[in-house]
């Protein structure tokens, strides 16, 4: 089997289904068809005897995958074409539910950017039997309150299972992270440096694979369990707990300013940092995002999914994502107009307000998935 659309190239050779992501101008943001073409493939190979695991990565230095395509939600939404934004939302939670409960390892080769979207096709790797790759260009995130959406594609679930508050800091401030930290929080399995991983396909094609598993354990061998450095998450792993643990965005906040005022030192400069970086992020997705990986902590996956959905509808209806994208991408002033200027402004009836779904259960468009 093998296909090719513009962006994305599908083959299979040695028992393994590899999926390539081709959109490098646009840094692999996934478009519609090539959420369907991952999603074709997946179905294609789930009961194929001969194909025992699937890979995906980018053959692009610069990215794995920054995520959904922005710029094409923000021109739907402009002309008022909400089924078009449900519809991408909907095709895409399927897909990242459908990774998550494939019953054949699917390895994730992390590269570069990975981002929103790239997450959602890459977290759950884990939850196979497979692995995620990281390496020394990995540049890692849910930035999702800078431009006032949220972070979803399911990854709340993977963040509410992070050690200690790390998941709530990651969500409220969209902090880009490392290969280091993505280990040591979980969010990636093995170590590679870059050279090797350009090489990992055709190593991969050189020899022949009895199970998934095989093909799992070939790839881990490649790696190693570190980066080769200090994470920086687990140097600040105190601070973020004790700033973090919970509260809102305005509890988070004042914890951090009064460190910034009475501690010297590496807290000191830690909390003068990150409490700057929330006060540039939308006051209403801060609320939003550490209420959603709260939730996460006790929900499936299919319930995290579902969730998510009804977030977009809502953060599309009265939540700031619109101007966020405006300021931060269109626009490029970076001068953002929030609905709620402070986060200490932001109450819990807007919150909750945000989580109401639009659908009832067995009207929801995910209500048929199942973990």
């Amino acid at each position: 089997m093998t296909e090719i659309i513009d962006e994305i190239r599908i083959e299979q050779a040695q028992g393994i289904g590899f999926i390539a992501l081709n959109r490098p101008k646009a840094l692999n943001a996934l478009s519609t068809p090539m959420l369907h073409a991952i999603h074709r493939a997946l179905d294609a190979w789930r009961d194929d005897a001969t194909v025992h695991a699937v890979v995906v990565y980018s053959p692009h230095p610069r990215a794995f995958c920054a995520g959904g395509d922005i710029r094409f939600l923000y021109q739907s939404a402009k002309a008022g074409e909400r089924a078009v934004i449900d519809e991408f939302f909907t095709d895409e939670y399927r897909l990242n539910h459908a990774i998550f409960t494939y019953p054949k390892p699917y390895i994730a080769l992390l590269n570069g950017v990975v981002m929103g979207g790239g997450m959602g096709i890459s977290q759950g790797a884990k939850h196979t039997g497979g692995v995620r790759v990281v390496t020394g260009s990995t540049k890692m995130a849910m930035p999702e309150t800078r431009i006032g959406l949220f972070p979803d594609v399911g990854v709340s679930w993977f963040l509410a299972r992070t050690p200690g508050a790390i998941g709530r800091y990651l969500a409220a401030t969209g902090a880009t992270i490392d290969a280091a930290d993505a280990l040591y929080a979980g969010l990636a399995d093995t170590y590679m440096e870059d050279d090797a991983l350009a090489g990992l396909g055709n190593a991969l094609k050189e020899k022949t694979y009895a199970t998934g598993a095989d093909v799992a354990r070939f790839v881990e061998a490649q790696g190693r369990p570190d980066a080769g450095k200090a994470s920086d998450l687990e140097r600040n792993r105190q601070f973020i707990d004790k700033h973090f643990a919970s509260g809102n965005g305005a509890a988070c906040l004042k914890s951090l300013e009064s460190a910034t005022s009475v501690t010297s030192g590496p807290e000191g400069e830690w909390a003068a940092h990150t409490a700057a970086e929330l006060r540039e992020r939308s006051p209403l997705s801060i609320d939003v995002s550490l209420e959603l990986i709260d939730r996460a902590k006790s929900s499936s996956m299919a319930e995290t999914l579902r969730r998510d959905l009804g977030l977009t509808r809502t953060t599309f209806d009265h939540g700031d994502v619109m101007e966020g994208i405006r300021a931060r991408i269109v626009d490029k002033d970076n001068q953002p107009a929030w609905k709620v200027t402070r986060v200490e402004e932001v109450t819990r009836e807007e919150v909750l307000r945000m989580f109401d779904s639009p659908w009832t259960e067995p009207d929801h468009p995910l209500a048929e998935l199942a973990d």
